[in-house]
């Protein structure tokens, strides 16, 4: 019976961050499908509820209460950047693109720290059939049944009840709240030789990145706009991260 109890708890908490989220993406209530692009791999649990958009992952809390609260972060604004001693500056924006299929969940993301292909976490996904949003919350059936759905496609890729439920706490969160998924801005700066601009260094990698974001170098004969890359992990601490910046 506990175990059951924990099973229908957690695919509570997946049904309500989906709802959460498709209200948010969706404000004509339509449910959100399984989301984007996938890279690299890594563990996480995505929770069955967060079908709806910005919700990305359920965490493990009752029914009816706000699922993504607790990990959910505001968005970053940009922030200005600084102006080194040879008048450059290196301004990082946007690479949070989702694919539209997935209603703003961070597909990308979330099947690359579970260590599998996006179109697999898509897949399983598929089953799970999330709580209308103005429903509380799914009974301890569907709850169940959305888990189920979830483990029989994840299960045989190693991943565990205990893996997914992590995952998903790291990247859930309420997007009609104005809420994103946990995000650490990137930073770089210019390197500058006898006044000439000659790349660009990373200075913190960030993580959360779900595209390759904007890099722009501002300096004393004008702005450049460099290439950017990003790399997947299994660690929520780099997933999503800037792996190089690359002057044109």
């Amino acid at each position: 019976m506990i175990a059951a109890a924990i099973l229908s708890l957690g695919a509570a908490q997946i049904a309500m961050a989906c709802a959460d989220a498709s209200s948010a993406a969706n404000p004509s209530g339509t449910k959100s499908t399984a989301a984007r692009h996938a890279a690299g791999g890594a563990q996480a649990k995505p929770e069955p509820g967060n079908k709806a958009s910005p919700d990305a992952l359920p965490k493990k809390q009752a029914a009816g209460s706000s699922a993504a609260e607790a990990n959910a972060q505001p968005s970053p604004a940009p922030a200005a950047a600084p102006v080194d001693a040879n008048g450059y500056s290196v301004t990082i924006s946007g690479g949070y693109e989702t694919d539209p299929a997935d209603h703003g969940r961070p597909v990308a993301l979330i099947a690359a720290a579970l260590g599998v292909p996006a179109e697999t976490f898509r897949q399983a996904f598929s089953g799970v059939k999330p709580a209308g949003a103005d429903s509380g919350g799914p009974t301890t059936e569907e709850a169940r049944a959305n888990k189920a759905a979830l483990m029989k496609v994840l299960a045989p890729y190693g991943i565990t009840n205990d893996r997914l439920d992590e995952v998903s706490d790291g990247y859930r969160y309420n997007g009609s709240k104005g809420e994103t998924w946990k995000r650490t801005p990137a930073a770089a700066i210019a390197i500058v030789e006898n006044g000439v601009l000659k790349g660009v260094k990373i200075t913190n990698a960030g993580a959360g990145y779900t595209s390759a974001p904007t890099v722009v170098v501002t300096g004393p004969g004008g702005k450049v706009t460099a290439k950017t890359e990003i790399v997947f992990s299994k660690d929520l601490g780099m997933n999503g991260s800037l792996k190089a910046i690359t002057l044109p």
